[in-house]
């Protein structure tokens, strides 16, 4: 099958002929219909962090199963599928209270390494982004790491289901349990972040201020629903939120600079939550002072995916989609080849594109 390479770190991202293995255990065989870009799966291919190479990358995917491993319960072949990076055992207390992007041993999600590989080339293993390798014609992918969705959900919107709707949406429905009437402030109008306003409408927020440095993605924040939004670059962002609000309950950083996070934390009123999903540079450093932590009854929470429960969560954005009530469509600003993953990311750095996906493989 053809599939996107990553060769080495910083060597850009090659279509080649890879050999995907048939499925065995808990395992499905998926021919890849849509695959969306993410900046996570960017900053692995450009940075040395650790990650074997060579290696395919792709964790928002949807597909058709075409086959399955023996042990699958759930589903079958036909079936319309989306995948997530959330890998969870299912078994582990973690996944047993609910809390399966908690999970103690998401490698049971993978082939051990006396196994055979999932991928290889010319007789050696090609490793695979987060389980999953959706930059491919193909994928084969543990169960515990896909979703059954009604066929009715196009391609390229089910595709960012797995990973940024549920780490936007969540993080609002999920981590911060923003309710009916709660102040919400968005920092950061990418992709993420106008899922957060989709998330932020679901539950009724009576206020979502979205703040960004450029104009195009602030008035794409009010197609979306924001009520207020605010440029950073010419207004002091926390006096604005604090003359909107008189102190935000709730404040999502999808940004994560040190400057950012600090101002996030200033917006907060009595009670506040400042929830932490941006990764700036590889992580950063911020003070908090904790007097007014403790006076003002703050909170400081890092984010994973959302804390999304992947079987409840992702049906239900998209049930929400078909009913009309959570925007997807407009997230799909571009749609490319498989061969075009590079001018994908290159086109990702144009303000007015949200997210782009593959479609043609």
């Amino acid at each position: 099958m053809k599939a996107v390479v990553v060769n080495a770190v910083n060597a850009g991202f090659d279509v080649e002929e890879v050999q995907i293995a048939a499925p065995i255990g808990g395992e499905v065989l998926i021919e890849v219909k849509a695959s969306g870009l993410c900046h996570s799966d960017l900053t692995i291919a450009t940075n040395d962090l650790g990650f074997p190479m060579p290696a395919v990358f792709g964790h928002e995917l949807a597909g058709v199963v075409t086959a399955v491993g023996p042990t699958v319960t759930g589903i079958t072949v036909g079936d319309h599928v989306v995948g997530s990076l959330i890998q969870s055992c299912g078994k582990c207390r973690r996944c047993m209270a609910g809390r399966s992007y908690n999970c103690l041993h998401p490698e049971a999600t993978l082939r051990t390494p006396e196994q055979e590989p999932r991928l290889s080339r010319d007789g050696q293993p090609v490793a695979q982004g987060f389980g999953l390798a959706g930059f491919a014609q193909q994928a084969l992918v543990h169960e515990n790491q896909l979703v059954v969705l009604p066929k009715e959900v196009p391609w390229a919107q089910a595709a960012l289901l797995g990973c940024g709707v549920v780490t936007g949406a969540g993080a609002v429905l999920n981590t911060a349990n923003v309710q009916a009437g709660d102040s919400v402030v968005i920092i950061g109008a990418g992709g993420v972040g106008l899922n957060a306003v989709n998330g932020a409408l679901v539950a009724g927020a009576s206020r979502i201020v979205v703040i960004d440095l450029n104009d195009t993605k602030l008035e794409t924040a009010k197609k979306f629903g924001a009520t207020d939004v605010i440029n950073s670059s010419t207004t002091d962002p926390v006096e604005a939120v604090l003359a909107l609000t008189g102190g935000a309950d709730h404040v999502f950083d999808f940004v994560g600079f040190q400057s950012v996070t600090e101002q996030g934390l200033k917006m907060l009123g009595i009670g506040g939550g400042l929830y932490l999903i941006g990764l700036g540079k590889g992580g950063t450093q911020f003070t908090v002072d904790s007097f007014d932590a403790l006076n003002g009854q703050k909170r400081v929470q890092g984010v994973y995916m959302g804390s999304s429960t992947l079987q409840r969560d992702i049906p239900l954005y998209a049930e929400l989609y078909l009913q009309g009530r959570f925007n997807l469509d407009d997230l799909v600003s571009k749609e490319i080849s498989l061969d075009e993953v590079n001018e994908g990311y290159a086109a990702l750095k144009d303000p007015a594109i949200n997210r782009v996906v593959i479609t043609s493989f």
